[in-house]
């Protein structure tokens, strides 16, 4: 992605945001899940919406699974 990025925008930054924002967004809506099935009865209704932002959603997998790909780019347009 940030390559692709670079090559319409000739901006590293630009793909590191979009790559960071991506795992973000992915694993955010994971914690989503995992909360909704853990305390809401299964169920979206029932969690408010601020949910996913709930610590008890996120596991360090998850944690680890954003920021590594997000250092990974960061590193690439400070080095590129």
């Amino acid at each position: 992605m940030q390559a692709i990025l670079y090559l319409v925008t000739k901006d590293l930054w630009v793909g590191a945001v979009a790559g960071s924002f991506y795992f973000l967004g992915r694993e955010y809506a994971q914690a989503e899940y995992r909360n909704i099935e853990a305390n809401y009865q299964g169920k979206r209704s029932n969690m408010p919406f601020w949910g996913g932002l709930q610590i008890r959603a996120w596991t360090v997998k998850g944690l680890i699974d954003f920021i590594l790909p997000a250092i990974v780019v960061i590193i690439v347009a400070l080095v590129f």
